[in-house]
This record gives C-alpha cells, structure tokens and sequence, in this order.
C-alpha cells in the first residue's frame, strides 16, 4: 500500500492522512490534471500541489471520458493496483479497449476516403483525430476516436459529396439545392453518417462559420501542409504552426471545454524548431493574439508547461487576457456547457476578441449571415436569397426575446 501511494506522489498525489480538507471531486480533478501533466510533461508533474488521496474514484473515468483522456489516465495509472479500485482500473482498461477498436476502424475509414479522393484528384489534408494522435503522441490509441476531420477545398466540395457517398456516408445535413454556393460561402463543413454510426465524417472548407470572423488562409495552410503517416499510409497533414493555431481557434470556438483540446497543443508544444516569429505574426494578422494567448495560459495553469517568453509577457501586459484565463479556467473545472445558441456564448466570443473592429464584425455577421436554419424555416427563390439576411435578424431577435437573462451555467 505504501508503495503505490509513493508511486501515486510521483505525479502529484499523496494520502488521505495529507490533507482531508479537499473535496474528493477537487481532487479527482487534480489527478486528472497530474496524469495528463505526466505524459505531457514529465518534467513538471512531480513539482504540483499534492493531491489527496480521497479521490471519488467511481466518479473519476466519466470526468476523463468527459475531457476525452481516459487513454491519459490508463497510462498513468499501471502500477497502483492496491490504490486504485480494482473497479475503476477496469472501467479505464475497458474505455482504453473500446478507442483502440474505434480507432482502428477509423484508421480503415480514412485509407478508403483518401484513395476515394484521391482518385478524383482532389487536394484533401487529414487532421485532429488520429492523425494528430500518430504524430503528435506516437500512438493513435492515445486520443479518442470520434470522427473523420479532412479539410478540402471549397471548390470540390460537390464532387467529394457524391464520392463519398458511394463509400455508405450521407450527408446529415440537407442544403436546398439553390442555397449550395451560400452554404459554402457562409458554412465551413459538410458532416456524414456513416454506415456504422453518426457524424463520422467531416469535410471542411473553412476553419468555423464565417460569423466567428476569423478568415483563416486556407489557401497558405494548404501550401504548407506537410507528409506524415497515419496507420502505415501517407498523407498530408497541417504543418505544426498552423495546426497549433488551427487547434486553438477550435477550442476557443468551444470554450476550451475539454482537456484533450489542450492536451493536443500542449504535445506540439513539444516539437522542436516551431516556427513562433510567424505564429505570432500569424495570430496578428487574424486578430486572434487574445485567443493563442488564452490558449497558452491555460496549457501553462493547468499542466505547467513551459510556454515562450513572448507569449508570457502578452499575458501578463493585458488584464482582460489574464481574467479570460482564470475564468475559463474556473468554467472548465467546473464543468460549465456553454451553449452555442446562448446570449453568454456569444458574449465570451466577442470578449475573446482584442480589437473593438473584430467585435463589431462578428456581431454583423452573426446578425446578418444566413445559414440552414434561415433557409429551412422560409423557402425562398434564388432572387430573393438577400432577404434571408432580414429572416435571419427576426430569428436571432426572437431569440434573444425568449432568453432575456440567460447564461451558461
């Protein structure tokens, strides 16, 4: 029992006997924390605050299933078999084995879609998933396997849809025929089911919606891209800058409401020779330097790592910066959902945002940039497609009408 306990201190943890004033949740969460610091960064778990060991342990797979490192976890864990419940190890294994089955299965999935576009002769870049699990953590397993995240060009998207289509995917979403080209203009992705389950597939033209005015180069990421190996195929991947921003819009877009979001960057982090004079300067030029920023804070708040120097000083000189960080940082502990048909989502958007221009863009485009709710709630012809921006403004008022004092939470 001593044994595992000491083994248990070696990423943060130490007995009951310790510290009985914190909650079993606050400590679960800490061990979570101390076991995704672990495999990011071993060399800075073993300085954390201690944990103490009255963990709600039956509590604790649904937490890391909730942040999408359960594989983090399992890995952490070999070893305090005399510690840990005998039944939350199985549970964790249990999780572990069914990803590897899942992401096997996809790894099969994503062979046949890239050879399926590549025969059309289409230009497609995989990316997130296992992809970035292969390269990023050397194992695919060691990410959740939910989907297929492929971005292609604007321009091939109606070819690749009825491509993929011969494979057994069906896009979920039904876009009248004379709204295609507003869709591509104003959407970012098409998603599939496919014959083994939902939203296995992604195509994606764009990084968000339009209205999160943030007009990512996809042009510039495509050039950039470069070769990595996934499941023993070649393939073209998002080099390591764009995929950190890349990931960083993703998670603002959600609030960075997971841990493995920031797990995922926090391992690029890791990669040598980045590149941060054009990280930076990219991030500027898409007026998204609060974002990055925020992204790099909470990496360094919940798994303390190392983050460079620059980005640190931007933290430290912008107050609005440093309060973002700790009350997201407070939101994803907490376990706060923040919906993204809410007022208070909205409102976190625009805040993340450090120029009064930027702000004001993403309001007018969420205001007035139709989209599938406007064209499935009034069938219009294609002359009058600009008066969808009038239905769009109705919807979003009646909206806000029916949550006057909403919030997440």
């Amino acid at each position: 029992m001593q044994e595992s306990q000491d083994k248990l201190k070696s990423f943060g943890a130490t007995s009951i006997e310790e510290d009985r004033h914190e909650s079993s949740q606050g400590n679960s969460w800490k061990l979570l924390l101390a076991a995704c610091s672990r495999y990011l960064n071993p060399g800075g778990y073993s300085s954390r605050e201690s944990l103490c060991g009255r963990v709600d342990w039956n509590a604790l797979p649904a937490l890391a299933n909730q942040h999408g490192v359960s594989s983090l976890l399992h890995q952490a864990l070999p070893g305090l078999d005399d510690f840990v419940p005998a039944a939350t190890l199985e549970t964790l294994h249990a999780a572990y084995q069914q990803n590897v089955h899942k992401t096997l299965f996809l790894a099969r999935e994503l062979i046949r879609i890239l050879d399926c576009l590549e025969g059309l002769g289409a230009e497609a870049l995989a990316y997130k998933g296992i992809v970035l699990a292969e390269m990023y953590y050397g194992d695919m397993a060691m990410r959740p396997a939910g989907d297929l995240d492929v971005f292609v060009h604007a321009k091939d998207v109606a070819r690749m849809k009825s491509a993929v289509r011969d494979l057994g995917y069906t896009p979920r979403l039904a876009i009248p025929e004379n709204a295609c080209a507003s869709y591509l203009w104003s959407g970012y992705e098409c998603t599939f089911d496919g014959t083994s389950g939902k939203n296995l597939l992604e195509l994606q033209w764009a990084l968000q919606p339009r209205f999160y005015a943030a007009d990512y180069d996809m042009q510039g990421l495509f050039a950039r891209a470069v070769e990595a190996r996934a499941a023993g195929r070649a393939v073209k991947t998002p080099c390591a800058e764009d995929l950190l921003l890349v990931l960083s819009l993703h998670a603002a877009k959600h609030a960075w409401g997971r841990l493995i979001w920031l797990c995922d960057i926090a391992r690029i982090l890791r990669q040598e020779n980045l590149n941060w004079t054009w990280i930076e300067e990219q991030s500027r030029e898409l007026h998204i330097e609060r974002i990055l920023h925020i992204t790099l804070g909470l990496i360094h708040r919940f798994f303390r790592v190392e983050i460079p120097t620059a980005a640190q000083e931007a933290v430290a000189a912008d107050r609005a910066t440093q309060a973002l960080i700790d009350e997201i940082a407070s939101s994803v502990r907490a376990g706060v959902e923040y919906e993204e048909e809410k007022i208070s989502y909205f409102r976190l958007m625009m805040r993340l945002r450090e120029r009064r221009w930027d702000r004001v863009r993403f309001a007018a485009r969420l205001a007035f940039t139709p989209g599938p709710g406007e064209w499935q709630a009034v069938r219009l012809p294609q002359p009058l497609f600009p008066l969808y921006r009038i239905v769009r403004l109705a919807r979003l008022a009646a909206r806000i009408v029916r949550q006057p004092g909403s919030h997440a939470g």
